[in-house]
């Protein structure tokens, strides 16, 4: 079997569909999806009748859990001039019910596990840490994660196989004899965030990232896969939004915050 492995679309329609295009060029068995799906300013609407159209084995991430917390009386006025709330305000009753319905995580057999973000947590790092210093200029306040940090957030987990996202980072972990891999985002590739400390993550380009994962005789095949599509026509939706961070990371792969 060869999956192809989405995550963080962030309602990036176009970069969705690019990055479709290209997995269809690649003799795909199955394609997985780790959540994080309309979130933000661009088109969660037509995302999501994207993706129910194709029906893939799809998990809820954070913004999921957010979003409909946002729609689930009495929670009250829905702010559309925040990622989750602008979402919110869009969507469908069908297409809520669609998200609600989803596991926080899935096994998909026996060798494959899905998470967003840990076993444990849809808001956890898996494979980077915050840490602090960003606020005193001290580099971008997130690294990469030690062996250690890995494995204590796997727990107990043991399959062969562990897929995540929510970091927005393509990369994989061997650890033991559990592969951690996260694809990467395929809709935003910048962000800042300030928990648990204050931090930026920066692809460095504004491509849309997914992952490729194939057996082999020799152990699993993973290639992480960028594809171009046209990043500033939705840097120009976002900015006509009011969402200026959206605008700069999806222009340029940094925040603008980093920008030289």
């Amino acid at each position: 079997m060869k999956f192809a492995i989405i995550s963080d679309i962030h309602g990036n329609l176009p970069a969705l569909q690019a990055v479709l295009a290209d997995i269809a060029r690649q003799g795909v068995d199955q394609t997985l999806n780790l959540g994080d799906i309309l979130s933000g300013p661009l088109q969660p609407l037509e995302t999501a009748d994207l993706l129910m159209a194709h029906d893939f084995p799809t998990i809820r991430g954070n913004h999921e859990r957010q979003l409909l917390a946002l729609l689930d009386p009495p929670a009250g006025v829905i702010d559309p001039a925040t990622s989750d709330g602008y979402a919110a305000s869009q969507i469908s009753a069908a297409q809520a019910a669609w998200l609600k319905a989803l596991p926080v995580s899935l096994e998909l057999d026996s060798d494959i596990w899905l998470y967003h973000g840990t076993p444990r947590s849809d808001l956890e790092y898996w494979l980077e840490t915050a840490v602090p210093g960003f606020a005193q200029g001290n580099g971008p306040g997130v690294r990469a994660a030690t062996p250690a940090e890995v494995a204590e957030r796997m727990g107990s987990a043991t399959h062969p196989v562990m897929l995540c996202g929510h970091t927005h980072v393509p990369r994989l972990v061997q650890c033991g004899g559990v592969l951690v891999v996260n694809p990467g985002s395929v809709g935003l590739p910048a962000f800042d965030d300030d928990h648990p400390y204050p931090h930026v993550v920066e692809n460095g380009a504004p491509h849309a990232r997914y992952a490729l994962l194939e057996k082999t005789r020799h152990g699993w095949q993973v290639t992480f896969c960028a594809v171009p599509y046209d990043h500033l026509a939705q840097a120009q939706v976002a900015a006509s939004r009011r969402f200026p961070d959206w605008a700069h990371a999806l222009a340029t792969g940094f925040m603008p915050r980093l920008a030289a």
